[in-house]
Parts: structure tokens; sequence; C-alpha cells
């Protein structure tokens, strides 16, 4: 089979209330060099026969099942994994694309080499497709955050906490995709891969809404509210386990700048900004530290039994 442009990577779980109507947004789409790799971490809704009727019916569609949940996390790696296409874009099951988001990504990358994530503007939905009033969440547009030619400049953007990460679902080059470590088993790791692809270069926006977000009561973030929860759906192994996910993305962020192959002032100056997140967020740091190792001790002895 021919090598796609494009290759989409559809991570699913229950998804049969929106699943259709991303599917056909993603076969709908203007260009039409790609693959869809459906991986369906166990549903049990309809999901599977879903996903089955319309892999029969467009050969474009790689459908597969695993027989026990292994994870956001993992399912997602597993589609990018799993792809062969130059570009890779993840796909969630309840949103949405419009006809030309992959026609204007496309020709971002091949345009601009020096950017790694193209990405269009965004509009919310609810569950019937309505539009939602824009969430103004950063101070620093979200056109800007990754679009700087400096380093540490967008490492600095991207470490922030108080922005909306849906970039994270524009088209990526795939061979630097695969030089990071895409997503690990805590809660906001698509924080870390976001900052981690910024080291690699720019991220740009097409200024157009061709990407729909929809925020209903059955996502993720509505449905795990908490960071441990959120950690559980990640790594069903977390379950009712400490993993200390804040202080696990400060670790992160420092590893990547460690081997990542920037130079000497970017990694300085984006060493300088991670100590200062550190000193700003120490008191959230050492809480979750503090509870996790007293959890810990309070439930040593029915642990060793």
């Amino acid at each position: 089979m021919a090598v796609p442009k494009v290759s989409i990577g559809l991570p699913v779980y229950n998804g049969e209330r929106f699943l259709k109507e991303a599917l056909d947004a993603i076969l709908s789409q203007t260009f039409t060099d790609f693959d869809v790799l459906v991986y369906d971490n166990a549903s049990t809704d309809s999901t599977e026969a879903m996903c089955r009727e319309y892999a029969a019916r467009d050969s474009r569609i790689r459908y597969h099942r695993h027989y026990v949940n292994l994870g956001a996390g993992k399912n997602y790696n597993l589609t990018f994994l799993d792809s062969t296409g130059e570009y890779f874009k993840w796909a969630a099951h309840d949103d949405v694309m419009a006809p030309t988001f992959l026609e204007k990504c496309v020709a971002a990358l091949d345009a601009h080499p020096e950017v790694v994530v193209a990405f269009p503007k965004m509009m919310d939905i609810d569950d019937a497709g309505n539009h939602l009033p824009e969430r103004v969440t950063s101070h620093i547009p979200r056109a800007e955050r990754g679009a700087s030619p400096s380093v540490h400049t967008r490492f600095r953007n991207l470490i922030r906490l108080d922005y909306t990460i849906e970039e994270i679902f524009g088209l990526i080059r795939s061979n630097v995709l695969r030089k990071t470590k895409l997503f690990l088993n805590y809660s906001d790791s698509d924080r870390n891969l976001l900052a981690e692809l910024a080291l690699y270069g720019s991220l740009r926006e097409v200024p157009e809404v061709l990407f729909y977000h929809r925020l209903h009561q059955g996502s993720s973030v509505a449905m795990f509210p908490t960071r441990a929860e959120r950690g559980a759906w990640f790594d069903p192994k977390l379950a009712g386990k400490k993993a200390f996910p804040r202080n696990r993305q400060v670790l992160e962020y420092a590893k990547a700048l460690t081997t990542s192959p920037i130079g000497i002032v970017d990694r300085a100056m984006s060493f300088a900004f991670l100590a200062n997140y550190i000193r700003k967020y120490r008191s959230y740091l050492w809480r979750e530290m503090l509870h996790g190792f007293q959890s810990k001790k309070r439930h040593a002895p029915q642990s060793r039994q």
C-alpha cells in the first residue's frame, strides 16, 4: 500500500454518541491522501460495530480493537506508533474537523519547514453542535504561544498552566513526534509533549476556524475532574496510587531540556524559566509530595498484609 501523506490516529472508548460525526468529518476532507487508525480501547457500547462498518466502507480506515482497556495514554501513543504518514494528527471521537482542516494545515507545514505543528483556530461546541462563547484562559493568544523563533520563549509560554491545550490536535511532523516521549502515564502529560515539540520548532496557527472542540458531560475532563482520576484514565494501573503528577511534570520538562538538540543559551534560559516555574508553584509541588507520603505512611500496614 502507498504511504499516505497524513495519518490520523483516533483513539476511542465508548464513543458511540459522537463517533459517527467525527468520522464523517474526517472522510469529508478536501485533502484525501490520508489514512485513519481507529484504536478501540475495549469499548462496551456500539463503537465496535460502528467502526467495522466504516472500515468496510472506506479502505483508508484501519480498525483495531484492544480486548482490555490499556488506558488513554497508551492508546493515543499506539495510534501514532503504528502510523506511516509524513504528517500525523490525533483526532478525538467527539470533536469535529471542518472540510479544509487537513488541506490548510498540510499547506502550512509544506510551506514552512521550521514549523513542527500546524493548527487552525478553534471553536467550542456543545452536545448538539451549537457554538459556545470563546474561553479566554491566558493573556498570551493561542496564535502566539508557540510561534516565536526563540526556543526558550516558546518553552516559557508552553509550560504555563493558564491555557487549554487543543494545539495537540493539530497536524504534527511525524519525524519530530518520534523524537519525543509521546504521552506519559500521568495527567496533563500532553503539556509536556507540546512543550517538547516546541523545542524542535515553532507552532503555527492557520487563521481560520477549522476545528470544533466539543464540551460535554461525557468528556474526560468532565468525568475525571481531579488529577488523580485523570491519572487513572491515562493509565488504569495508577488507580488508587500516588503518582505525583505535578512533580513528575517538572522532572519531564527538565529531561526534555537535557536531551533535546537546542543551543546552550536556549537551554540555560529554558532552565531558568523552569526554575521560576518551580518557585511559582512550589506550594502545589510540596503539598502533592507531602500528601502522597502521608497517604503512603497511613496505608503502609494494610499494604504489607
